[in-house]
């Protein structure tokens, strides 16, 4: 999608409509009437994306809430996070939706457009519960720096453009969803679990 591409390239306001009708070939004129405007154009990307997502994280947290054991539950609440978004990125071999979704999470502006809270809000609140029922002796403050961490692993990997696999020399490669997946449920499972911040005296 030419949209997609040019957003993650240049960020909202760093991409005219212009740019995007170019690079699609198509008249600037069907842009606006199918979508109003630039922002209206940027919101149906998500409005495209963030439903399949959703959904697979809320089936992910449903199945988790029945499992009694600890350590298991916490293992399901984390792919249930993390999972969706890496096979999207697999199954696509294209960071572009990640790239954008990484660029609304850091512009300052984003408030504006409310797509975050509108589109994520809402299943992030269930995360976040979740992890508390599971681990109830866990302040609030760990349980949502947890989820900010689970968040920032998943949207970094996500929008790797080959960083990883260069540095690792080629033995860890975010295209390999099972390994990628396998070793980031781990590291933030076990973050989860058993990293605890010190007590003040």
């Amino acid at each position: 999608m030419a949209a997609e591409a040019e957003f993650a390239d240049h960020g909202f306001d760093g991409v005219s409509v212009r740019q995007i009708a170019l690079r699609a070939d198509v008249p600037v004129a069907l842009i606006n009437y199918h979508y109003g405007s630039k922002e209206g154009l940027y919101r149906a990307i998500f409005e495209m994306r963030a439903p399949m997502i959703i959904d697979q994280r809320m089936a992910g947290l449903r199945l988790a809430e029945m499992e009694p054991d600890q350590e298991r539950k916490v293992e399901m609440i984390v792919k249930a996070v993390l999972v969706p978004n890496l096979h999207m990125r697999s199954t696509e071999k294209n960071s572009s939706y990640a790239r954008i979704l990484a660029r609304e999470v850091a512009d300052p502006k984003s408030h504006h457009r409310k797509v975050i809270g509108e589109f994520f809000d809402p299943v992030a609140y269930r995360v976040t519960e979740a992890l508390h029922k599971a681990m109830p002796d866990r302040t609030i403050e760990e349980i949502h720096w947890g989820y900010q961490a689970m968040l920032g692993v998943m949207v970094y990997t996500m929008a790797d453009t080959g960083r990883i696999s260069r540095l690792s020399a080629g033995r860890c490669d975010p295209e390999d969803e099972m390994t990628t997946s396998t070793h980031l449920v781990a590291l933030m499972k076990a973050a989860l679990l058993y990293g605890r911040v010190p007590k003040k005296d």
